[in-house]
């Protein structure tokens, strides 16, 4: 028997929002990421020019791995707006999932780059011959910010989720 899933609740929307929440919340994060990447490269890489996305080699190498940064920047903001777009094709979109977890997944990105890239890995710094800890702190700060409001939000959806699903067994 096939399940309808437009009226899975008394007003359908919110039995979609529930049914497709996974979704909402991979939909969002991957966005994030992308676009917290994208920024990433066009500002500091490009127009600052600051570093490379791997600094430990030649230029060349260091614009091929900006490239490939971008290209991974592009599909994965792109890959999530497709799945954003059968979202609301389904009448599922929760746009308050979708922003928290696209909050969540910009600041994990770059507390992943902040700490993983620059200080474990080493494979660049945010800049070059200045004192870098300023820069260090604002840049790992933004991202506990965003790692904070995401969960913020996405704990709202939590409870939004418990309250439509006790509604629709009412």
């Amino acid at each position: 028997m096939a399940v309808n899933r437009t009226n899975l609740t008394s007003n359908g929307f919110a039995g979609n929002q529930v049914l497709y929440s996974s979704r909402n919340f991979w939909s969002g994060l991957l966005f994030g990421i992308g676009l917290i990447a994208f920024m990433d490269e066009v500002f500091f890489h490009q127009l600052l020019q600051w570093h490379h996305f791997y600094d430990l080699a030649t230029t060349r190498i260091g614009i091929l791995s900006d490239g490939l940064l971008n290209s991974f920047a592009w599909f994965a903001a792109i890959f999530s707006l497709f799945m954003l777009s059968d979202l609301r094709r389904r009448n599922a979109l929760w746009p308050v999932k979708w922003t928290g977890a696209a909050f969540l997944g910009a600041g994990s990105f770059q507390l992943f780059d902040g700490l993983i890239h620059h200080k474990v890995l080493n494979l660049h710094q945010i800049r070059y011959g200045v004192d870098i800890l300023p820069y260090d702190l604002v840049w790992n700060i933004s991202a506990v910010i965003f790692i904070a409001i995401g969960l913020f939000i996405l704990s709202q959806t939590r409870i939004a989720k418990r309250k439509k699903a006790g509604n629709s067994h009412a």
